[in-house]
């Protein structure tokens, strides 16, 4: 009687001991899985990129005066305040704008000592943007891009064409153009011969033209 006493008792404690930990790693596991995740810092508003400035936009709003243009370490060259005059909006860094003019610079000759009718077409089409206010201020070396690209004219359909001969800024075979009266009949085309790779494409616009289109061929210049 008394083994079967002890053995009974050893069970119930054994049983007892069994439930408590199975109820401790429960619990555990309940608290683990209902602990809410940590929460993502909010971001702090200085930390945020500034946006980008498009150099070739003057801001349509208010715009940092001349006097406090400044950088927050350092000065502006004389040529740098003359590129950001009346182009810095109120709240933006004028080192930003700056830089962005420099870009555009940098890419003018970058595609230059490669290409020179492919900078002067960039310059023309917008595709290097601000290209047109940045050079005279900060890479005067490429005034001459900046020249070519004033005489010509780009891409697509162009209202009271002046009359001379035109070269396209490109080698593309699939340049195609034609000059059309007021009338809407077609004065001239081209190319006349479908153009080789390398091959120089021009075209030549008659006196009375009203309208000169082209298609894939990058920009114009006087030839």
């Amino acid at each position: 009687m008394y083994r079967r006493s002890t053995a009974a008792a050893l069970l119930m404690a054994a049983a007892l001991t069994l439930t408590a930990c199975s109820s401790d790693g429960d619990g555990k596991a309940g608290e683990a899985e209902a602990k809410p995740p940590a929460a993502s810092p909010v971001p702090d508003p200085a930390d945020s990129a500034a946006p980008s400035a498009a150099p070739d936009a003057k801001p349509t709003g208010p715009v940092l005066p001349d006097a406090k243009l400044t950088p927050k370490t350092g000065s502006f060259k004389p040529n740098e305040k003359a590129y950001l005059s009346g182009r810095v909006p109120e709240k933006m860094d004028p080192a930003a704008v700056l830089q962005s003019g420099q870009e555009a610079c940098q890419r003018v000759e970058r595609t230059a000592k490669r290409d020179k009718d492919a900078a002067t077409g960039a310059v023309i089409s917008g595709e290097i943007p601000g290209a047109k206010d940045a050079i005279p201020h900060l890479c005067p070396a490429q005034k001459p891009i900046l020249d070519a690209a004033a005489k010509g004219f780009g891409d697509g359909t162009r209202p009271a064409p002046a009359p001379g001969t035109y070269r396209a800024l490109t080698q593309n075979t699939a340049c195609t153009w034609e000059a059309k009266g007021k009338d809407g009949s077609v004065l001239a085309s081209g190319p006349e011969s479908a153009p080789k790779p390398g091959d120089k494409i021009t075209a030549t616009v008659p006196a009375g033209a009203a309208e000169f289109s082209s298609v894939n061929c990058s920009a114009w210049i006087p030839a």
